[in-house]
């Protein structure tokens, strides 16, 4: 069958002249827009912006508001952006977990960074993950977390982000689950998640 050369919405380019291995979601992202009819929309620069706040307070709050939502694909596209950071998209990872911890009842302020994130993927999708052919392998880490993180809950977010080969191999972005008193807390705490 030769050597793959797509699998499961990633395509795999090899350069074995230089020693570069390449993981590319460019035909994924370019379906994921069109089905949201997003392929033709604007570009952003950044998936996310520091004053971008969520919390519980921009979800709906009456029948109202609830119509407005009701054809609104937010779970879906929270699904399908969730799939893009998992495999080969960590830039985006802390924007889609925030995202994600409203799809039970989102409201359009967070719909709104939603699609956002997809006129992101729009401007990044020729992205790759890149490795590179190496005779010294070795596992590079690094952590970092916000204080505090979640207006509801005042928990923080920790991320975390390995590297092999001169290319990200593992990558995480999530709520704590305990609530710190101070930013070197939520800086240890982030520690304990990444070695875990």
């Amino acid at each position: 069958m030769g050597e793959a050369g797509y699998v499961m919405g990633i395509e795999i380019f090899r350069d074995r002249s230089q020693g570069l291995l390449s993981l590319s979601q460019k035909s994924y992202i370019n379906k994921v827009l069109e089905r949201f009819r997003m392929d033709k929309c604007s570009t952003s620069p950044i998936p996310i912006q520091k004053r971008d706040k969520f919390s519980l307070m921009q979800c709906p709050k009456n029948d109202l508001e609830q119509k407005q939502m009701k054809n609104i694909p937010y779970a879906f596209v929270v699904g399908s952006l969730m799939y893009t950071q998992t495999c080969t998209r960590p830039d985006i990872s802390f924007a889609v977990g925030m995202l994600g911890r409203y799809q039970s009842n989102p409201g359009l302020d967070h719909w709104k960074p939603a699609k956002k994130v997809l006129r992101y993927l729009q401007e990044t999708k020729d992205h790759m993950l890149t490795y590179r052919r190496s005779g010294h392998l070795e596992v590079i880490g690094y952590t970092d977390s916000n204080f505090p993180g979640c207006i509801d809950t005042r928990k923080s977010t920790f991320d975390y982000m390995y590297l092999l080969a001169g290319g990200v191999i593992s990558w995480k972005s999530a709520k704590q689950s305990i609530i710190v008193a101070s930013t070197m807390e939520a800086e240890f705490v982030a520690c304990f998640e990444a070695t875990v």
